[in-house]
C-alpha cells in the first residue's frame, strides 16, 4: 500500500509542479523527492517478490501507515528547505 500512496503523491505532485509552478515554490524538488522514493520502495518490493515469493503489494494497515508517514517525511524535508530559501523573503523581513 505504501508504494500505491508514494505513487499517488508523486504524480499530484508532478501534476502540481507541471501546472501551476513557476519555481518559486520549488515544487519540482518535492516531486523528485517523492519519484525517488517511489522508485526506491519499487525496487524493494520488486526484489522481496522475486527473492521470497512473498506479496508484491502489502494491503495492511501497517502498510497504509508507512505510506502515510513517507509521505509526511517529504512534505518536512521540503517544507524546511523551501523555509532555508525563503522565495517571498518573508523570514528576513521577520528577522528586521
Amino acid at each position: 500500500m505504501w508504494l500505491i500512496i508514494l505513487a499517488l503523491a508523486a504524480v499530484t505532485a508532478t501534476a502540481a509542479w507541471y501546472v501551476k509552478d513557476n519555481g518559486t515554490y520549488k515544487l519540482g524538488f518535492l516531486s523528485m523527492i517523492l519519484w525517488g522514493t517511489t522508485l526506491m520502495v519499487f525496487v524493494d518490493h520488486l526484489i522481496g517478490y522475486l527473492t521470497e515469493r512473498g506479496e508484491f503489494l502489502e494491503t495492511t494497515l501497517d502498510a497504509t501507515i508507512l505510506g502515510v508517514v513517507l509521505v509526511t517525511v517529504a512534505l518536512i524535508v521540503w517544507e524546511v528547505i523551501l523555509l532555508l530559501k525563503d522565495p517571498k523573503n518573508k523570514l528576513k523581513t521577520l528577522r528586521q
